[in-house]
């Protein structure tokens, strides 16, 4: 699989969910989120397994969740360490922080 191949697909419960890459067999990347009817969607973790980091795959999830947020109309609250500085670098995001 090369980098441009990779495919996100959202995992939603009715309380929690997950932006989700399948990297390799047994190996996924993933960015979890917290939701309540009404309220902003709380992101509290991103993970990349070590041999897949530094390939910007974490900020595709990010993309895929502020995308969303865009086409959905809801908000975001980061507090996901990784989350929050993304946030930071792109004040263009800004009006989704919730």
């Amino acid at each position: 699989m090369t980098d441009g191949d990779y495919k996100i697909i959202r995992e939603e419960g009715p309380t929690r969910g997950r932006y989700v890459i399948r990297l390799a067999p047994g190996a996924e990347a993933e960015m979890t989120y917290r939701k309540s009817p009404g309220q902003p969607m709380v992101i509290d973790h991103t993970g990349v397994p070590p041999e897949f980091e530094g390939r910007g795959i974490a900020l595709r999830l990010v993309k895929a969740a502020v995308a969303d947020a865009r086409e959905e109309g809801f908000r975001i609250t980061p507090i996901c360490p990784y989350v929050v500085v993304q946030f930071r670098r792109h004040p263009e995001w800004s009006d989704l922080l919730g």
